[in-house]
Parts: C-alpha cells; sequence; structure tokens
C-alpha cells in the first residue's frame, strides 16, 4: 500500500515539476523600437532593451531573438524617407548597440528589403557586425516581395545565397502584403519550398507566424503551411533544417476556434522544430508572459509544451 502511494506522490510531483519547466528558455520572435522608427509611426509604444529584458524577467525566459525591423524604412505601404539606405543602415546599427548591453540575454539579427539593390551589401555589412552576425531577418508583407513574380523569386534568391555564404540564419516573414492583396497559399508556398529555400541550404530558416502574418483566421495560412507538413512528411531534405515559430498565433482573432487544428499542424511539423516567440510587445501585441499563457492553451500535452518550450537552434547556441 505504502508503495502504491510513495509511486503516485512520485507520479504527481513529475508532472508538477515537469510544468515548473516547461517555461520556454528562449523567445524566438522579439523586436525593439526605438527613436527612428518613433519618427515614423509616433503612436508606437518604444521598446528598448532594457524593457524588452524586465518583460522577459517577468515572463520567467532567459533569453530572446532580437529581429532587427530596419526593413520599415523601405517599406512600400509607408510613405517613403529621405537616405532610404542611410536609416536602414542607422536601424540596424541601433539594434546591435541595444543587443550589445545585454550579451546573455539577447541576439540579434539583420534585417532588409530583399528587394533593394542595397540589400546584400547590408546582409555582407551585417556579417561583420559583432552582434548581427548571427543571422537575417526578411518580412515578404513589408517589403512586397510577390513569389508569383520571377524578378522578385530571383532577389530572394540572391539574398538567400548571400544568407548562406556568410553562414547567416534566416527568419523569414513569409506571408504576403495583405495591405496590397498579394497572391498567397499552396501555390506560392511551394514557390518558396522549390526555389528559394534551396539558396540557403546550408544555413537554418526559420519561417515565423506559423507561416502567416499573426492569427490563424486566414485559410491560406493553413494552406501554405500545409505544403510544408507534406514536405515534413515526404522526409524532403529540404526540410532538414527548417524551423516555425509560434509567434503572433495563439490569442489572436478566432484562433481558438482553430486550436485543435493549430496543434494538429504543430505535430504534423513536429514539435522538435516549434519555437516559441510573442513578436514585439507594442502596438497591441501580447507581452511574452501573456503569450505564452495563450499558448499553453492549445491542446497540446505538458510533455510536448516541455519540448517547445527547450527547443534550441544552433543560432541562439
Amino acid at each position: 500500500m505504502r508503495i502504491g502511494i510513495l509511486c503516485c506522490a512520485l507520479a504527481i510531483f513529475a508532472l508538477r515539476s515537469l510544468h515548473a519547466q516547461s517555461l520556454p528558455l528562449v523567445d524566438y520572435h522579439q523586436h525593439l523600437f526605438g527613436p527612428n522608427i518613433k519618427k515614423q509611426t509616433p503612436a508606437l509604444q518604444t521598446v528598448e532593451a532594457s524593457d524588452l529584458i524586465a518583460l522577459l524577467d517577468l515572463a520567467g525566459i532567459r533569453r530572446a531573438l532580437v529581429l532587427s525591423i530596419a526593413y520599415q524604412f523601405s517599406n512600400p505601404n509607408k510613405p517613403s524617407v529621405e537616405d532610404e539606405y542611410a536609416q536602414v543602415k542607422a536601424e540596424n546599427d541601433w539594434t546591435s548597440q541595444q543587443v550589445a548591453g545585454f550579451p546573455d540575454r539577447l541576439r540579434g539579427f539583420c534585417s532588409v528589403n530583399p528587394l533593394k539593390d542595397y540589400a546584400t551589401k547590408e546582409v555582407a555589412r551585417c556579417s561583420k557586425d559583432p552582434q548581427l552576425h548571427y543571422g537575417l531577418k526578411l518580412h515578404f508583407g513589408n517589403s512586397d516581395v510577390d513569389l508569383d513574380n520571377p524578378h522578385h523569386v530571383e532577389e530572394l534568391r540572391r539574398i538567400f545565397r548571400a544568407a548562406n555564404k556568410h553562414h547567416m540564419a534566416v527568419v523569414v516573414h513569409m506571408r504576403s502584403s495583405v495591405t496590397r492583396q498579394r497572391p498567397y497559399g499552396a501555390d506560392q508556398a511551394r514557390i518558396f519550398l522549390n526555389k528559394v529555400l534551396p539558396a540557403a541550404r546550408g544555413v537554418p530558416v526559420q519561417i515565423a507566424h506559423l507561416a502567416g502574418a499573426g492569427g490563424y483566421d486566414d485559410p491560406l495560412v493553413d494552406q501554405a503551411l500545409g505544403v510544408f507538413a507534406d514536405a515534413i512528411a515526404n522526409h524532403d531534405r529540404r526540410m532538414a533544417r527548417v524551423y516555425f515559430d509560434v509567434s503572433g498565433v495563439a490569442g489572436y482573432g478566432n484562433w481558438a476556434e482553430k486550436a485543435s487544428l493549430i496543434a494538429t499542424r504543430i505535430r504534423q511539423l513536429g514539435v522538435s522544430r516549434i519555437l516559441y516567440g510573442s513578436d514585439g510587445a507594442a502596438g497591441g501585441n501580447l507581452a511574452p508572459r501573456e503569450a505564452w499563457a495563450a499558448f499553453r492553451k492549445l491542446p497540446l500535452s505538458d510533455a510536448e509544451f516541455h519540448t517547445i518550450a527547450n527547443n534550441t537552434v544552433p543560432y541562439m547556441q
């Protein structure tokens, strides 16, 4: 009888320990919003590195991947700016300086609009920066990348080859411009898989927001994600170094109605490929602690949450 009680107690303790350990080691999708971005978007809340550290501490999260938003200065959905490339460089440099203040907590990625003629020059410059040489953030929506446009695809291949050459991982917001109603779905995901991804065979690629732009209301996003799930099921070698972050999904829109579908897709992709992220804590986005609480509401097991929380990829080691 005592043995049975002891075993039961140990099982309960193990479950509690598993839950306690299931806070994410890393927030894989964060942004900072400094003075230059504030000039462009005055209503946006300032978030500097010290602010992010405080938010991470509240969430019990040790580290974060900080993705520069320098591409915003060449966003065709915003008014044009003077000395565009100079402002892109300045924003990347500011991100580098911010991250440098917390080297054991934060890691930075450079960013650029891949369609700009200075894009490869900026990738090469960032590759020499001690804080930004780890990787590159590309935002197809805010750069108005159209995967149905052969010229855009070739420009993407050029940038992916540059990242590969400089051993820089790539985080990509794949969802095309919602503002301009660019085509998106399974066909565009296949173009990315077949033509763009092979240009960076030697480095990891992190697809943001489960291949969407936030939430999971748009059925086209699930169609795109399904292409990658099928490729993984077929042991496609092009997916060997591909990961998916879940930033901006749980807690937005009617996501709760799609919770079972989201959980199914996560299992199809493989929990070892899923990276927790919460996105920049401004503009109405959830802070890291609240975003993790929302994500925990998905119908995944404690063991699956534990795996996701502890996933560590090469560019954060």
